[in-house]
């Protein structure tokens, strides 16, 4: 009776991480190195405002408004939510509306100490735009840089599709940066652009990761608020997708940040992503699962196995634990089936058949091949933030990470 107990919760347990990283490698498999061009617009560009939520961002702001209000076009606007801030932010972004005589840029300040977070941030800004609504919303995060006609390209396109669309997020290590820093660069890559490439290849919605998002207003203004949540922007993306108006990805559009290089602020910032994503799978796969198979919804269907995904680092943990299991009983009863191992072993090729597909196309550039031979390292530094969550659940508060350049203690709520 155990033997088979034993067989059928290992066989179930193989066959739930071989389905991940089956999605995983499809997705990889499918991403173009070079996407096809968008298609041409000819109409008058869409009135756009832009988004940009801030908090103690002094130091990164004004780099921000400048590199954006370079975008914008007549009839746009360019508005920074000074949310909560201790610092001079908001007399910095007057101080560049002022003396480079830009009426478009302007900023809102909001003062809550009890509603911290992007989320009522955004909402604060859409309520301020509710007197003059724009065609399109564009939300960009108070440190990031845009290449050359982003901002009109994710515009056109929300236009376009209809609903929500997501640029290329990517967040880059500054030069001599460590092994380890590379390597979880490349793990941001493979999520925020070699996933929605291949998605959008096969003509599938994808998940919203942050900075560079647009929406038509009608459905930014009508979407659910996402107040503290930790990862908002997927939130988000995920309520409109029910709604019917899933994401899509607008791989033309291309914005950039710096990871963290001051360590606890990286191990701060992947432990609100993560811990905030693996609540998202739990609660919302479910959700799109039900909801895909009672509509028939194809995107639907696929966005709950994006979401199944686990970030790479727990995906590696979790198959090698399984691993473990699965070879333990073969030692010791000889008889016992090879069927759990074998799974468990497809599923370890599938991952990293997909992460060396992905390195190949899209990485050899940004991570040497002899950094690769750190991963085990990295998945190690990893494993306090899982802890964390196994022993005291998820993190439930939402907290500003340190920008490069900044001590530690500006990290801190």
């Amino acid at each position: 009776m155990a033997y088979h107990i034993l067989l059928v919760v290992l066989a179930l347990l193989a066959a739930a991480l071989l389905a991940p990283a089956l999605v995983l490698l499809v997705e990889c498999l499918a991403a173009p190195a070079r996407p096809a061009p968008p298609p041409r617009d000819e109409s008058p560009p869409p009135r756009v405002a832009i988004l940009i939520p801030a908090h103690d961002e002094e130091g990164q702001i004004g780099a921000t408004v400048e590199g954006l209000a370079a975008e914008l076009r007549e009839g746009d606007r360019l508005v920074v939510i000074a949310d909560n801030c201790g610092d001079s932010t908001a007399s910095v972004v007057r101080g560049i509306g002022s003396q480079r005589a830009l009426p478009a840029v302007s900023v809102i300040e909001r003062r809550d100490p009890t509603k911290i977070g992007k989320g009522f941030a955004i909402s604060f800004g859409v309520e301020h735009l509710e007197a003059d609504p724009p065609d399109v919303v564009v939300l960009v995060d108070a440190d990031c840089r845009v290449t050359p006609g982003a901002i009109g390209e994710l515009a056109r396109t929300a236009r376009r599709t209809g609903g929500p669309v997501q640029g290329e997020y990517l967040l880059a290590s500054r030069p001599g940066a460590s092994p380890l820093s590379r390597i979880s660069e490349l793990a941001l890559l493979v999520r925020n652009r070699v996933r929605p490439r291949g998605l959008a290849r096969l003509g599938l919605p994808c998940l919203l990761t942050g900075s560079g998002m647009a929406f038509p207003w009608r459905v930014l203004h009508d979407a659910p608020e996402t107040r503290s949540n930790l990862v908002e922007d997927m939130v988000l993306g995920l309520e409109l997708a029910l709604r019917g108006n899933p994401p899509r990805s607008c791989v033309s559009a291309q914005i950039s940040s710096e990871l963290p290089t001051e360590n606890r602020a990286a191990h701060k910032q992947r432990r609100r992503w993560e811990h905030g994503q693996l609540h998202t799978l739990v609660t919302y796969v479910p959700r799109l699962l039900v909801a895909g198979l009672a509509r028939r919804d194809v995107g639907l269907l696929a966005l709950a196995a994006e979401l199944s995904v686990p970030p790479l680092a727990l995906l590696v943990i979790l198959q090698a634990l399984l691993v473990l299991a699965s070879g333990v009983p073969l030692i010791f009863w000889p008889a016992f089936s090879v069927a759990p191992l074998a799974l468990s072993l497809a599923g370890v090729a599938a991952t990293a058949l997909a992460v060396g597909v992905a390195w190949s196309r899209f990485a050899r550039s940004v991570v040497p091949a002899s950094t690769l031979l750190l991963v085990p390292f990295y998945v190690a530094w990893k494993l306090p933030l899982y802890g964390l969550l196994l022993l005291k659940g998820k993190q439930r508060t939402w907290e500003r990470t340190a920008r490069p350049g900044e001590g530690p203690e500006r990290g801190s709520p």
